[in-house]
């Protein structure tokens, strides 16, 4: 097999998107009558995709920051794919799984949230973040409400996600 680069004005760049239930992200596809990517990935949402990798990949934790039996996270590309200046991938959400919704966790989870994010705005995609975080602990979640602003001003990004703490908790697994 030879693979032949292709001229960028030839083929578009297409970053996939990525949707979140809730539960679990996947990719999204695109109707079998789209004018340019007919039946495959669907690449409208970069800004909104990149902001769920941010979130929802496991950040490495300090070992200080970890509980007994914890076994620590990360994405395993930042341990050798990373310039010196380049911070780690992902959010340290992970970290409040067996947390009670508190106003304690609310802080902790805004600042893992910010902390994530700010990749991004080291990237030059957004000039700032709003991040606020909400327990629900009659539904057992935690909301992140999250607004992007461009360097314009502008919002380009406005999203609530909800983490489930019954099922970050294990109480129960809806893949199972």
């Amino acid at each position: 097999m030879k693979i032949i680069p292709l001229a960028p004005a030839a083929e578009p760049l297409l970053d996939p998107d990525l949707a979140w239930d809730g539960r679990v992200g996947d990719l999204v596809t695109t109707p079998i009558d789209d004018p340019v990517n007919p039946g495959g990935l669907r690449a409208t949402q970069a800004l909104a995709t990149a902001i769920l990798i941010c979130l929802m990949t496991d950040a490495r934790a300090e070992p200080t920051e970890l509980r007994d039996g914890d076994v620590n996270r990360g994405w395993p590309g930042d341990s050798f794919d990373r310039d010196a200046d380049e911070s780690a991938l992902g959010s340290k959400l992970w970290l409040l799984r067996r947390r009670v919704l508190t106003a304690d966790v609310e802080i902790l989870a805004s600042d893992y949230a910010r902390a994530a994010l700010q990749t991004l705005i080291d990237q030059g995609a957004v000039s700032r973040f709003d991040v606020a975080a909400a327990a629900d602990p009659a539904n057992a979640r935690l909301v992140l409400s999250i607004a992007g602003y461009g360097r314009d001003g502008a919002q380009v990004h406005d999203q609530k996600y909800a983490v489930l703490w019954e099922q970050l908790n294990g109480i129960s697994d809806p893949l199972a």
